[in-house]
């Protein structure tokens, strides 16, 4: 008997867009909005049609999508936001038909695809529990017997009679994930649901997930959380345009994707990031780092930062975060925590942060942009740049230090002194 679960063959989804009909001339603006009702209704009546498959109106958000599952994998999913990660679940949770290929799927599946998936908002938390149960196939006596674990995990015992209506997105996201996962299906879909809980709750979601592909049940995680996916997860996919680019050993996929995320040289361009976050009033737009100079270990290091802002700010907080990687903070450089107000014009402009003497040793890092002001963020940008640092003899004494063997990455300037007594 075979292991696969779940096999895709040459999947394809595509969709019907909008396009905007331009006005050059206002006789034609007028026009147009007194034959709007019209245009509507033969838009409408032709969503399914596609006999062009050129028109500039449909959009494919996946092509020829070939992979499979082995039971008891859990398998990553990783790619930008407008990837085609969400619609390749949704086509796996039956919630929506491919265009073209075929999906064959052995076992019950158990979706989370958004936060309250599948709730009723009027009904309780205690009554969603048993209606999401009962749709993945399992009895009132399984239930039962389940219940009380599934209300501890989720944390939310003290409103499991409350209608859902009135829980918070993470109180959702937790009793939706927790019946996902204690309901014993032999495929779990996790979407990038897990954000919304807080890093206790994610932190036992994570094990959970790993105790049920221990237990020989199979996980199917998209998430941008990198540390995440290459904690839990042995394979992955990298997603882009809607098609497959990457499929393999996580730890490789993971440093594909950097790659493709990332430009070379010393300057990388921010302007076309869509996974960014933030309200949009300031936005990094480009960084370049050390002048495009080689980066060594002891020597100083320049952060250029180029932005625009649509207001004034008479305090605005940028920060960066240095990582080795996706899951090892190195440090964090913050204007606030040093004491820098940051007056910044609507406009373009220009940022630079200098480090004297930068004191980590060869390795691969990564850099995280953050601006804020007040409670809000302005804009964030996950993994917006990568530099390495490559080898030196930074003492002069011919021992040069190794990340690998040593198991360090700080090198601080330092004197040594003896003193007899």
């Amino acid at each position: 008997m075979s292991d696969t679960v779940i096999t895709a063959e040459n999947i394809a989804k595509r969709y019907r867009i909008g396009v905007r009909r331009e006005a050059d001339t206002l006789a034609q603006q007028v026009k147009n909005t007194l034959l709007y009702p019209l245009h509507n209704f033969r838009r409408i009546a032709r969503l399914n049609q596609f006999e062009d498959e050129n028109e500039e109106s449909i959009f494919w958000a996946l092509r020829n999508i070939n992979f499979s599952v082995k039971r008891g994998e859990v398998l990553g999913i990783i790619g930008h936001n407008g990837a085609g990660k969400s619609t390749l679940l949704k086509i796996l949770s039956k919630i929506t038909e491919p265009t073209k290929g075929e999906i064959r799927i052995k076992g019950r599946v158990s979706s989370l695809l958004e936060v309250g998936t599948g709730f009723h908002p009027e009904l309780t938390g205690r009554d969603n529990i048993y209606m999401n149960g009962t749709i993945l196939g399992m009895s009132k006596k399984e239930i039962d017997r389940k219940f009380d674990v599934i209300t501890a995990f989720s944390g939310v015992e003290k409103h499991i009679d409350t209608p859902v209506k009135f829980y918070s997105s993470g109180m959702k996201v937790r009793l939706g994930f927790s019946v996902a996962a204690h309901l014993e299906p032999e495929i779990l879909i996790i979407d990038e649901v897990l954000a919304v809980g807080d890093l206790a709750f994610q932190n036992r979601c994570l094990r959970k997930m790993d105790d049920v592909s221990q237990s020989g049940r199979t996980v199917l995680f998209v998430s941008h959380n990198m540390a995440a996916v290459e904690g839990l997860c042995s394979r992955c996919l990298v997603l882009n345009g809607g098609r497959i680019t990457f499929a393999g050993n996580t730890a490789e996929g993971v440093e594909y994707y950097r790659n493709a995320a990332l430009t070379g040289g010393g300057q990388t361009e921010l302007q076309e990031r869509t996974d960014r976050e933030g309200s949009g009033n300031f936005r990094f737009e480009r960084i370049r780092l050390n002048e495009g100079n080689p980066v060594v270990p002891g020597q100083s290091f320049r952060l250029r930062i180029e932005y625009t802002s649509f207001r004034d700010f008479p305090d605005l907080q940028i920060a960066v975060k240095i990582s080795r990687g996706y899951r090892d903070v190195i440090s964090v450089i913050d204007s606030k925590m040093q004491g820098q107000t940051l007056k910044i014009k609507e406009g373009r402009g220009i940022l630079t942060v200098d480090i004297p003497t930068l004191p980590l040793i060869a390795n691969i890092y990564t850099l995280d942009l953050w601006a804020g002001a007040g409670t809000g963020v302005e804009d964030k940008i996950f993994n917006a740049a990568r530099f390495t640092i490559n080898d030196a003899d930074v003492y002069g004494t011919g021992n040069t230090p190794d990340a690998r063997k040593h198991g360090f990455l700080l090198m601080p300037e330092c004197s040594w002194n003896f003193y007899e007594r």
